[in-house]
């Protein structure tokens, strides 16, 4: 048995409306028409090659836990983007606090409007 790829990663959403604006209107993804309804309602992205964020508007049962400010001292999604200053722009430009990874390479860290926390690292192809 090998692990060949990550498909998806799931996040919980107390408000899509909310969620939906940051994934779709900041992070410029789109939903992916294609995915079957559930028993809840939710959103699938397509990111690359098949790999997906799927958020599902469920109650979050960790509500009240203190997290810690640098989203890398936490549960994160890595995922790579062309350019990181950009996103750095949108986020100022939209009030969304994030962190720069602190190891020194050009990535950052912030956490969607549930809390959940994002590592966006700067990869040129």
């Amino acid at each position: 048995m090998k692990i060949s790829s990550l498909l998806h990663a799931t996040f919980l959403s107390a408000d899509l409306v909310r969620s939906r604006a940051f994934y779709e209107g900041l992070l410029s993804l789109s939903p992916d028409p294609a995915r079957p309804s559930m028993s809840f309602d939710g959103v699938w992205y397509d990111v690359a090659d098949g790999q997906q964020i799927h958020l599902m508007r469920l109650p979050d049962p960790e509500v009240g836990l203190l997290r810690p400010e640098h989203g890398g001292r936490d549960r994160h999604l890595a995922v790579a983007v062309d350019d990181v200053t950009e996103l750095a722009q949108r986020l100022a430009a939209a009030g969304i606090a994030y962190t720069q990874s602190q190891s020194g390479r050009r990535a950052l860290f912030c956490r969607d409007p549930d809390g959940n926390a994002l590592e966006f690292i700067e990869v040129n192809a």
